[in-house]
């Protein structure tokens, strides 16, 4: 998928016109209806981790994100699109790691990258992709673009959409390549992914997946959603289930080049087994500007597998608490039992609180399965229709003491974090 990435920026070259000799109307002639973005989004994070021997993190992070789309050759339904990422700390305030060693972790390195660059054809209800693609499915609990880091998880791929039929979406990619949000983070790989969904009534949607990930297992689930209105109350809700089996697609060569976890413990790839489940259920209320909702969310332990059920390819931040406690999932499983309350102002933004109290789903050896709480709080203030401010809160209190580490400390100790961020977005036509 490299080559095609490249085959893709070579060829936007070529647009503009060899040794700058393209006339506008040549130009014309290749590109048309050109839309550009342009996002500023400055950020300043506070971390601290207790008991872990490290300063507290400070961050002021600057995102900067250029995009261009455009239908190519006058061509109907054939387009490209193109997207530059940039963050920056300016080493103003970079005390953080990995800009710094000895402080903890705010996973916002200085770093530019190719985002997106891609080329796509729709015809007839059908819609190829190929190239360098963000992708967000569902809620991003599987497969997420994590677009809460500065710079975003991004996917090399071949990808084909189908929408030719009144309520049905069907998708299907292979994946070769994924762009993580770390400073040259990459994850080889020949990933296939299979998502379908069908819109029965505005009262139940259903979906189905199978995301086979290389070396690692295969996530199949189900996945109910809906919204019911009573007069002025409207009502939503949400039931998943889903299984991790063993991968259908190994590869041994790859093995040792796989950054999961779990896998390298595992000799020969075709040896990995799996045997997890994932429970989610999830009801909310919107009712004049009041916000609540209650959700109750299982990642099983190991079982007799290798690995609890984890998603390494999700936007874990959005998922068990805004601390990033468990961006992996606990040896012995998780359970995540939140309550939320917010209103809406309207003109005047809106605020949501969120409650974690965590579990895990099998008892160690002593019988305890507490692994803490956590509360989360967010406020959001739309200044103007290109200009937006986030104050956001988290603060988690540690696990059962029971729960240690290797050095006898706590594996999930206290951790606060907050931060203030502006978000300025631009889309123009050229």
């Amino acid at each position: 998928m490299k080559k095609v990435t490249l085959s893709l920026t070579a060829a936007m070259v070529l647009a503009a016109g060899m040794s700058g000799i393209a006339s506008a109307d040549t130009l014309e002639n290749i590109i048309t209806n050109p839309k550009v973005s342009l996002e500023i989004r400055p950020r300043y994070e506070y971390a601290d981790v207790k008991d872990n021997g490290k300063d507290s993190a400070k961050a002021l992070t600057v995102r900067t994100r250029l995009g261009l789309t455009a239908n190519l050759f006058d061509v109907e339904g054939l387009g490209a699109q193109i997207e530059m990422t940039n963050v920056a700390n300016f080493g103003w305030v970079d005390e953080y790691f990995p800009e710094q060693p000895g402080y903890d972790t705010i996973m916002d390195p200085s770093q530019t990258r190719v985002t997106q660059a891609n080329v796509s054809y729709s015809a007839n209800g059908f819609t190829g992709i190929v190239g360098r693609k963000m992708v967000v499915l569902d809620n991003a609990r599987f497969i997420g673009n994590v677009g809460w880091r500065q710079m975003p998880q991004t996917y090399d791929l071949a990808a084909v959409i189908y929408n030719g039929i009144e309520n049905l979406s069907l998708l299907g990619a292979y994946v070769n390549r994924v762009h993580t949000v770390k400073k040259d983070g990459v994850l080889d790989t020949s990933s296939v992914l299979l998502h379908g969904s069908y819109k029965a009534m505005p009262e139940l949607t259903i979906t189905v997946y199978d995301y086979m990930i290389q070396n690692f297992a295969d996530h199949i689930g189900i996945r109910l959603t809906g919204k019911v209105a009573f007069d002025e109350v409207k009502l939503n809700y949400t039931a998943e289930y889903a299984v991790q089996n063993d991968p259908s697609l190994t590869d041994e060569d790859d093995h040792h080049k796989n950054p999961l976890p779990f896998v390298d413990k595992v000799k020969d790839p075709d040896d990995i087994e799996q045997d997890a489940d994932y429970y989610n259920l999830n009801v909310g209320l919107n009712y004049a500007g009041f916000i609540a909702g209650v959700g109750y969310e299982v990642l099983s332990d190991k079982g007799d597998g290798n690995a609890p059920f984890w998603t390494p390819l999700a936007t874990l931040h959005a998922m068990n608490g805004w601390a990033d406690v468990f961006l992996k999932t606990p040896p012995q499983g998780l359970e995540d039992f939140t309550v939320k309350l917010g209103y809406n102002f309207g003109e005047y933004g809106k605020i949501i609180g969120i409650y974690h109290d965590f579990q895990s789903d099998k008892k160690n050896t002593a019988g305890d399965d507490d692994l803490g709480n956590e509360i989360d709080l967010a406020y959001k203030y739309k200044i103007n229709k290109n200009l937006g401010l986030l104050l956001k809160y988290a603060n988690y209190s540690g696990a059962d003491k029971t729960f240690l580490n290797g050095k006898g400390k706590p594996a999930y100790p206290d951790t606060t974090k907050y931060w203030v961020q502006l978000d300025y977005k631009f889309n123009a036509e050229m």
